[in-house]
């Protein structure tokens, strides 16, 4: 027993100078995510934190103080790219229904906890941080309300290890209005039609609304409601009320749904539509996560290139927006979030408000911007160092990444598969 005890001791030590070991990164084109750029510049990192960021060009700086140097010439330092609204752990093969556990059984189920069920041995989740993608928002799906999600870092042993953001907000999916008739012959899309239960579900959020905002005031409980104890922070400002919606009815009636029961802090999810309804989304400060940019147009009669142009829209008319990839092959797209945002680039932004669409942007919108999201002075040092251009999946090459100091392992199964076969048939 003796020896094990030592053993241990001694591994957890090498681990907590591993980690606690100062890095100097040097010579880097350092793109913040605030909208500016050093060309020539330096980051230093001591116990998880960016201590200095600095111009090189500009000041003298004193770099005896570090364990490490990386110099970064020709190189680019980004913050760690975030992915909002992300089954990412949560799921390894879409089509072998034991490996999806983001559903649970039931209507309104808002006390349900993404979280416990991450999986930090995912195969999916190396080919993710491969590309930046260095923290996720895991999220639940499915019924009327789906549950409540959590941020986690993309490294750690277990949930607890992985966790940045525990139970950062409850996930509402609103009620569609029309629904399609897949039995028309005639619609390779389905034909549209009323939803007929639409007031019905409505009428289903509001009750579980009011009696838990009911239950939350009463200063003393006979019964503890596990369902409305879960909704306490959303009523008090420290959650946030994700409502995912894409049709511009659909998204005006959420947005004065929650309204009506003082919710602080609502975001908007999908938000196909938004862009029609910039000033409601000013005026009562609610931000967008937007759909995949990387998709077909919502409606025959929407321009071709609208998911394209979106976030330009939403950035031209002053709404806080992000970037996420829900949808078809959610988790392993995950990857493909940096290209998302270099497609945003091309379609009105400029590189440097792209990227905080996926970094800063997301950040706040979370709820974590004083802790990450940008490379400051203060701030976690959850960045990475890429030998091109991030967001241009021609150039982007992930050398090194950091989550909390940690300089993190960049391999992944498929670049052992890529190894092995080069080897195989002896390609240089």
């Amino acid at each position: 027993m003796k020896k094990i005890f030592l053993i241990l001791s001694i591994v957890s030590s090498v681990v907590c100078t591993a980690q606690n070991k100062s890095i100097v990164i040097m010579n880097a084109t350092i793109h913040i995510g605030n909208d500016s750029v050093i060309q020539n510049g330096i980051v230093g990192i001591k116990n998880e934190k960016i201590v200095e960021v600095i111009d090189a060009s500009k000041n003298k700086v004193e770099l005896g103080n570090y364990d490490e140097k990386i110099d970064a010439t020709g190189k680019h330092v980004y913050p760690g790219l975030i992915a909002p609204n992300s089954t990412l752990g949560l799921t390894e093969i879409e089509s072998v229904r034991a490996t999806n556990d983001f559903r649970e059984v039931g209507a309104t189920l808002p006390n349900v906890r993404s979280v416990i069920a991450y999986n930090t041995d995912s195969k999916i989740i190396p080919t993710v941080r491969t590309n930046g993608v260095l923290l996720a928002q895991i999220t639940p799906r499915g019924g009327l309300v789906s549950g409540t999600s959590s941020v986690l870092m993309l490294d750690g042993w277990n949930w607890e290890d992985a966790a940045y953001k525990i139970d950062d907000g409850i996930h509402v999916n609103w009620p569609r209005m029309q629904t399609r008739n897949w039995n028309d012959n005639e619609s390779t899309l389905g034909a549209p039609e009323k939803n007929k239960e639409y007031e019905k579900q409505v009428n289903e959020l509001k009750k579980l609304f009011s009696e838990a905002k009911a239950y939350n005031e009463l200063e003393t409980k006979e019964e503890k409601n596990i369902r409305f104890e879960s909704m306490a922070d959303l009523f008090s400002g420290k959650q946030n009320l994700y409502i995912h919606a894409n049709n511009v009815k659909e998204i005006v009636e959420a947005v004065n749904f929650s309204k009506s029961y003082n919710i602080k802090h609502t975001v908007i999810v999908g938000g196909q539509d938004s862009w029609m309804v910039t000033d409601l989304l000013k005026e009562n400060n609610v931000s967008v996560i937007v759909n995949r940019v990387h998709d077909l147009p919502g409606k025959p009669e929407d321009d071709v290139d609208l998911p394209f142009k979106l976030p330009y829209l939403l950035h031209k008319a002053g709404v806080l927006f992000c970037l996420n990839n829900e949808g078809d092959m959610e988790a392993m797209g995950t990857r493909n979030l940096p290209f998302m945002s270099g497609t945003a680039a091309a379609y009105g932004l400029t590189k440097e408000q792209a990227l905080a669409a996926v970094t800063l942007n997301t950040a706040k919108i979370l709820g974590i911007d004083k802790t990450t999201g940008s490379i400051e002075a203060g701030k976690d040092a959850n960045l990475f160092i890429s030998t091109g251009d991030a967001l241009d999946m021609r150039s982007n090459n992930v050398t090194h990444a950091f989550v909390k100091g940690k300089q993190i392992d960049l391999n992944n199964e498929q670049k052992e598969l890529y190894e092995k076969y080069k080897n195989k048939y002896g390609i240089k």
